[in-house]
């Protein structure tokens, strides 16, 4: 299939020449030569076409804590990239000039997953990455790089809003190593009226990560001032993911900088994202974090059991681990995660 004119697998096809578009919750119906919400998927001569196939921006060497993962290799590179459009609408997005410049299509870098898989080996990359916009919307494209990254011991790790339909959703994280997702509240309203989407396919991923796969997950919280950020806001969140989740599941809580539509509102104070971490800590999550802020203790990883340190981060990017196989020094408590590349490469 050539990569500039490559036919999507999630779509169905309607009168009139019309495509609908099922790979996620918009259904986009599209008639000739329209695209969709995302704007990267357009009916061409009655077939949808995925026209960021083959073309990613970025492909970037990033340490796996910029993911932001903190029990999956810490410590190690990963090699990133992305593409142009989202299937979200978030007027916070911090990625805007990606997300929503639909013309930058045109200026992307030429790349098919076999030559990604084979430059994240050489550059000594551990797995990788996803990110920048939402990989759900050129899924095609990050299915046929995890083949090729398999084929050369590679990782794969997607950083995504989890806004996918049930069967390609499927087939996605069936090719995945890793996620980071982001729950953003769990306001039906702040998704609505700040996303442009709704909740519920949000939580139905993340009990579908935790239930179905064996994939290794992590979940950022953006904390906005005024808008998810107050004790019954942060509480309700904690509460959700214990109770459907697990305890075990690393939880970054992130300073909101003023971007995109929301330019008006105040950066997060340090404290709020602190007093975050200490909500969620206080309702059994073992694994919490703060970002986008100095907090020496928000990012180390301590053992669940003895509170011994595990994994130390500096701002600097240092990354140093005080255990060997994910195993606690103090108290032998399996950290939850993996640590041990010679081990599962």
């Amino acid at each position: 299939m050539s990569i500039n004119r490559y036919v999507a697998r999630y779509w169905r096809k309607l009168d009139a020449n019309k495509v609908e578009c099922i790979l996620c919750p918009r259904h986009c119906i599209l008639k000739e030569g329209s695209k969709g919400f995302c704007s990267v998927r357009k009916n061409i001569d009655g077939n949808l076409i995925l026209l960021t196939y083959g073309k990613c921006m970025g492909l970037y060497v990033d340490p796996m804590e910029k993911k932001p993962l903190y029990h999956f290799y810490p410590g190690k590179n990963i090699l990133s990239f992305g593409s142009a459009g989202c299937n979200l609408a978030c007027k916070f997005c911090q990625n805007w000039h990606m997300s929503r410049a639909t013309d930058a299509i045109n200026s992307s870098i030429k790349a098919d997953p076999e030559s990604i898989a084979l430059a994240a080996k050489e550059q000594g990359c551990v797995a990788v990455a996803f990110t920048y916009n939402d990989p759900v919307i050129f899924a095609e494209y990050a299915i046929d790089t995890a083949k090729a990254c398999r084929d050369l011991g590679i990782k794969t790790v997607a950083v995504t809003a989890g806004y996918i339909n049930e069967t390609p959703r499927r087939e996605f994280f069936s090719y995945m190593d890793a996620a980071n997702v982001d729950l953003k509240s769990l306001s039906v309203d702040f998704y609505n009226r700040l996303c442009s989407v709704e909740l519920q396919p949000v939580l139905d991923t993340l009990v579908y990560l935790k239930e179905e796969t064996d994939v290794w997950f992590e979940i950022t919280n953006l904390v906005i001032p005024n808008e998810n950020d107050s004790p019954q806001d942060l509480e309700r969140l904690s509460e959700w993911i214990v109770d459907n989740l697990g305890d075990n599941v690393p939880v970054h809580f992130s300073a909101f900088h003023p971007a995109f539509k929301m330019l008006e509102y105040p950066p997060t104070p340090p404290e709020t994202v602190k007093k975050a971490r200490e909500i969620a800590i206080s309702k059994g999550i073992k694994y919490v974090y703060t970002g986008n802020i100095l907090d020496e203790e928000g990012a180390n990883t301590y053992c669940k059991s003895c509170g011994r340190l595990l994994i130390s981060r500096k701002w600097a990017g240092e990354v140093v681990l005080y255990m060997e196989n994910g195993i606690c020094p103090g108290c032998g408590t399996v950290c939850d995660g993996f640590f041990d590349v010679k081990n599962s490469m």
